[in-house]
Formats: structure tokens, C-alpha cells, sequence
């Protein structure tokens, strides 16, 4: 299958440009927030026998509130995590290496978020994070603000597996099947190219695997247990599903896409880090959606 060779700018103006992986963030965090705001106006999904949250947590001015926050959340815990996890070098690189804005202006490198590298598992954290600080702000329950933003974060992943795909960026592992992809190295502004290397090789488009798998599969599975099994009156069900269903999406999908440097080195040696990160996030998943159910068990006796 060809490498479609998006330009990975959309739109640029002299030194301002809009890239594709900006918009997919955009596109993921509007879209998200409208798909809320219906969820909202259907207070029916609360209501029903053993009942624990039996009301939507928060009305929609609020909603428009926290999503300031939930967007901080994404955008530094994202980056963080990416730099922690995988990129600590950056925080120490020599001032002389530093990226430039508008050509000449240096930035830390760890701040310079357009250069591309975010973590889902640090975006994860600073949304738990702005989770908790809304919630007691407010005194709403978290776990139950937690499950409208479990119910619209594949939406989001969607979007941004598919700008990692049109970026060449986490691509699969070496394969010669029938719709491999050869991915391009890097893209180069003065000839508005992409550069292939001489040794490229096709390779498991994994970005589009995980765009399946964490977006569109684990939206449905949710909107099937929210429309169907009326979850959200269980506060951390949904929260719970999304959780362990991203962490078993993400734990399958690492046998195809390319690991990083990194890999566990014990008597599992297989494990890469996305692996690794995504292990505990099953396990609680498991425990949240474990926590529901009690919850749910201790409103009807």
C-alpha cells in the first residue's frame, strides 16, 4: 500500500503554520466537547433501578468550564509524559540544539510541543488530574465527571492516530503483507518533500491499527455499555471500561507497531514500554469497573 505523502503542514503562512496533528487535536477535543453536550441533554442515562448517580454530574456550563482544564490536561500532561517516559534526554540538551520559533527564537526543547511528541499515558494523568481539581472545586464526584470524558476520549484517539499516520510517525514493525506501508524518514521543507531512506522497509501501518482498535472499537463498545447497560449510573464503570479497553488495544497493537530503545529486561523481555504503561492501566480498569459493580450491589440491598 503507497505512503499517501500528506504534507504534514496544512495550512502555512511565512512562519506560521497549522500542522495536521494540531487540527487532530482540535478536531478530537470539539467534537468530544458537542458529543458531550448531547450526551447531557439525555439525563435518561442516569436514571434507572440501583441507581447510584442517578443525574448527569455537571450541566453544560460547566462543561464548557472544565474543558479548559481537561484541554491543559491533554496538551502538558501529554508532553510530559512523552518526555519522561520516552525522551528524558531532552530536558539536557545543549542550548545550541535547541528548536527555533520563527527561525530564530530558541526554546526548550521539552516546551516545544510543535516539534511532535505527546504520550497518551501522560495526557491520561493530566486529565485525571484536571478530573480531580474540577470535581473538589465543585464537589462533584470524579468518577462520575470521569466516565463523560471515558465516553468521549476515543473520538479524540481516533483523530490523533491517524495524524501520527500522516505524520510517518510510530509506524508498525518490518512486514511484507498486502498492505504494508513503506514510511518516509523525515519531511523536508525546502523541497516540500518526504525523504525515504535507502534501507526503508515496508512495515504494519500500526498507527491505523490503533486508530481501529482505540478509537473507533472501543467507542462503540462504549456507547453500546452507556445506550444498552445504562453504566453511567454507576459511577467509574465507564471510566473503568475505557481504561482496561485502551490498555488491551494499546498491549495487542505493540506486537506490530515498533518498539522503542527501551524494553523490560527480566524474565519477559518481550515487553516493550508501551506495554509496560499499559499493563496497570488494565489492572485498573479491572478494579474500577470491580468498584461499580459493589457500588451497584450496595444500592440495592
Amino acid at each position: 500500500m503507497p505512503y499517501p505523502e500528506i504534507d504534514p503542514v496544512f495550512i502555512g503562512l511565512g512562519p506560521f503554520q497549522i500542522r495536521w496533528y494540531a487540527l487532530a487535536y482540535i478536531a478530537g477535543i470539539v467534537l468530544g466537547w458537542y458529543y458531550l453536550t448531547r450526551l447531557l441533554q439525555q439525563p435518561e442515562r442516569w436514571k434507572g433501578p440501583s441507581a447510584v448517580q442517578t443525574e448527569p454530574p455537571i450541566n453544560k456550563t460547566q462543561l464548557d468550564d472544565v474543558l479548559f482544564f481537561v484541554t491543559l490536561g491533554i496538551i502538558l500532561g501529554g508532553r510530559l509524559g512523552f518526555v519522561l517516559f520516552y525522551r528524558p534526554e531532552m530536558m539536557w540538551k545543549p542550548f545550541s540544539e535547541w528548536p527555533r520559533v520563527f527561525s530564530s527564537i530558541p526554546v526548550w526543547e521539552p516546551l516545544a510541543i510543535w516539534t511532535g511528541g505527546m504520550s497518551f499515558h501522560g495526557g491520561l494523568i493530566g486529565v485525571a488530574l484536571a478530573t480531580l481539581y474540577f470535581s473538589r472545586k465543585h464537589k462533584i464526584n470524579p468518577f462520575a465527571l470521569g466516565d463523560l470524558f471515558a465516553c468521549a476520549a476515543p473520538i479524540g484517539l481516533f483523530f490523533g492516530r491517524i495524524a501520527n499516520f500522516i505524520n510517518g510517525e510510530l509506524y508498525g514493525r518490518p512486514w511484507d503483507g498486502p498492505w504494508a506501508v513503506k514510511f518516509p524518514s523525515y519531511y523536508d521543507d525546502q523541497t516540500d518533500s518526504w525523504v525515504y531512506s535507502q534501507d526503508a522497509v515496508p512495515r504494519h501501518p500500526s498507527q491505523l491499527y490503533e486508530a481501529f482498535l482505540e478509537g473507533i472499537v472501543l467507542f462503540i463498545l462504549i456507547r453500546i455499555a452507556v445506550t444498552r447497560f445504562a453504566v453511567l449510573r454507576l459511577p467509574g464503570m465507564a471510566t473503568g471500561l475505557f481504561v482496561a479497553g485502551y490498555g488491551l488495544a494499546r498491549f495487542f497493537v505493540e506486537f506490530f507497531r515498533e518498539p522503542d530503545d527501551y524494553k523490560f529486561a527480566g524474565p519477559l523481555g518481550f515487553l516493550t514500554r508501551g506495554m509496560m504503561l499499559s499493563l496497570p492501566m488494565v489492572a485498573l480498569g479491572i478494579w474500577l469497573v470491580w468498584r461499580a459493580w459493589n457500588q451497584r450491589k450496595l444500592a440495592a440491598a
